[in-house]
C-alpha cells in the first residue's frame, strides 16, 4: 500500500504523487504515468505491484494543474471528462512532472518510466525529451503515431492492441519500421486490454505484455 506525497516540478508547481515502496531495499525507480482517468485504483494498483517487483514507484497526478484529485471510472461521462482534462493538461507540462516524479523515483537508484494509453503518449514523449531515464515502456499511447518522427534518448519497448480502434495497427507498423532500434509488441487485443476494470481487458495480453515489460526493465534499470 502506497502513499499520496508532494511533488515540486521544475517552474514551481507543486503536485501530489502517489509513492509505493518494495518490502526491502529497492532494485531502482519507476515511474508510471497515468490514463486520462488520473491517478485511480487501476494506476495506483499498477504501482503496488511494480513495487511488490522491487521498484521505488511514484506516479504523478498530472491533472493536478487543472483539477486537483482526478479518480474517475470509465463510463462515457468519465471518458468525456478525462479527454477534457487531457486536453488542458498539454505535453509540456506532463514533461515537467514526470521529470519531478523522476527526481524522487532516482533516489533508489537508475529510473525507468512506463505508461497507459494517455500515460503511453506521454511516456514516449518522455523517452525523447527527458534526460535521466534508463528505459520506457509506452502502452497503447495514443498520440504516438502523430509523433513518430520523435527519437527516443534510452531504450524502449512498445505495446500495443491490434483490435485498437483509436490507434490503427496499420499505423503501429509504421511506427515500428521508423524505428527499428526499439521494440514494439502487438496483440490479439482491443485499447486498455491491460486494465483490469475496463470491458476491454484481456488478461493472457496483459500478463504476457508485463511479463516483458519486467524482463526489459531488469535488464536497463535493475
Amino acid at each position: 500500500m502506497g502513499e499520496t506525497i508532494e511533488l515540486t516540478a521544475a517552474d514551481g508547481f507543486k503536485l501530489a504523487a502517489y509513492r509505493a515502496e518494495p518490502a526491502g531495499t529497492p532494485c531502482g525507480g519507476l515511474v508510471v504515468i497515468q490514463e486520462i482517468f488520473g491517478v485511480n485504483s487501476h494506476i495506483r494498483n499498477v504501482c503496488d505491484g511494480y513495487a511488490s517487483d522491487g521498484y521505488l514507484v511514484v506516479a504523478p497526478a498530472l491533472f493536478d494543474r487543472h483539477e486537483r484529485g482526478v479518480d474517475i471510472g470509465y463510463t462515457p461521462e468519465d471518458i468525456a471528462r478525462g479527454i477534457d482534462l487531457k486536453a488542458k493538461a498539454g505535453i509540456d507540462n506532463a514533461l515537467r512532472d514526470v521529470d519531478a516524479a523522476r527526481a524522487i523515483a532516482a533516489s533508489a537508484g537508475k529510473v525507468g518510466v512506463v505508461g497507459y494509453c494517455w500515460g503511453g503518449y506521454v511516456t514516449w514523449m518522455s523517452a525523447a525529451r527527458l534526460s535521466g531515464l534508463a528505459c520506457a515502456v509506452p502502452y497503447y499511447g495514443g498520440g504516438m503515431l502523430e509523433v513518430i518522427a520523435e527519437r527516443p534518448r534510452c531504450p524502449v519497448m512498445c505495446h500495443f492492441g491490434e483490435r485498437d480502434a483509436h490507434i490503427p495497427v496499420t499505423g503501429v507498423r509504421q511506427f515500428a519500421t521508423a524505428h527499428p532500434e526499439i521494440q514494439v509488441f502487438i496483440y490479439a487485443a482491443d485499447h486498455g486490454f491491460n486494465c483490469d476494470q475496463r470491458g476491454s481487458h484481456d488478461a493472457a495480453a496483459a500478463r504476457l505484455a508485463r511479463e516483458r515489460s519486467l524482463a526489459f526493465m531488469r535488464q536497463h534499470i535493475g
